[in-house]
């Protein structure tokens, strides 16, 4: 699988999470059910998940990779470097723009998503 599968799934999965804490708050069925509690192998795929902060975080840190990696090689060119070439800063220049407006996206569907979560009577 190369990164930007990964990219997809990391996002994929947020988004998911995003609909499963949506229908719970629609159906206001709670977090965990007392079966859950009870359930051990519940309790350790729960564990082994990767938590939704975990997930937005490594999502963070890539687009900044993505971005560093760009920066490195338009500074590279601008300096001479006879194994960059001006398409492969270009291509790494949209990579990285892409993958910023993605994660800004992606923020400001999580802000309206908490601000419409606030906006619930109790």
């Amino acid at each position: 699988m190369n990164r930007v599968d990964v990219g997809r799934t990391d996002i994929n999965q947020v988004l998911s999470e995003m609909r499963a804490l949506k229908s719970r708050a629609q159906g206001f069925e709670p977090a965990t059910s007392s079966a859950d509690k009870i359930n051990p192998i519940h309790e350790a795929s729960a564990l082994e998940s990767t938590s939704f902060q975990q997930l937005l975080s490594s999502a963070v840190e890539q687009v900044n990779s993505v971005q560093k990696q760009s920066s490195n090689l338009a500074e590279a060119f601008q300096l001479g470097d006879p194994n960059v070439t001006l398409s492969q800063v270009v291509v790494a220049s949209e990579k990285a723009s892409v993958a910023f407006e993605a994660m800004s996206e992606v923020r400001n569907r999580l802000v309206t998503a908490y601000e419409d979560i606030m906006k619930m009577p109790i």
